[in-house]
């Protein structure tokens, strides 16, 4: 008595696609990046310029300060690879217009983070700031939580 086994379904096959290129996409931006010697940080994550505010043509700024030359000059406009960003704030950080850049990205945690404008960046920085103080004084001193 053999058994068949059915064949996968529609679904099953979409999602070992999509699983398969995320795989092939993080091994090419890994390759990518170890040159460059930039660690990754962030599981996911997405970057947009608004072409209509930009003022790329006068400042370039975000261009200047990307570590990575994820952004770039192209006929007129800022370009982005896609594969380079790490999502690191410096671009957001050093524009001259507000929402112009928009950064999207993901934690190895599950929290998102969103932020295209230089104070959003101060802001997210001072938290993260604020929740790695507390965390490294409630590990040395673990008896002021009872109090």
């Amino acid at each position: 008595m053999s058994q068949k086994s059915e064949p996968p379904s529609d679904s099953d096959i979409y999602k070992l696609l999509l699983e398969a290129s995320k795989k092939k996409r993080k091994e090419k931006r890994a390759q990518l990046l170890r040159p460059i010697g930039i660690k990754e940080f962030f599981e996911e994550g997405s970057i947009n310029i608004d072409k209509r505010t930009c003022e790329g043509a006068e400042c370039k700024l975000c261009i200047d300060v990307c570590p990575t030359s994820a952004l770039y000059w192209k006929s007129g406009e800022v370009g982005i690879v896609e594969e380079l960003c790490v999502f690191c704030t410096a671009c957001v950080s050093t524009c001259i217009v507000d929402n112009c850049i928009r950064v999207s990205r993901k934690r190895p945690n599950g929290e998102t983070e969103k932020f295209g404008t230089p104070r959003d960046v101060l802001l997210l920085l001072g938290a993260i700031g604020s929740k790695r103080r507390i965390s490294m004084i409630k590990t040395r001193f673990p008896m002021m939580e009872t109090l």
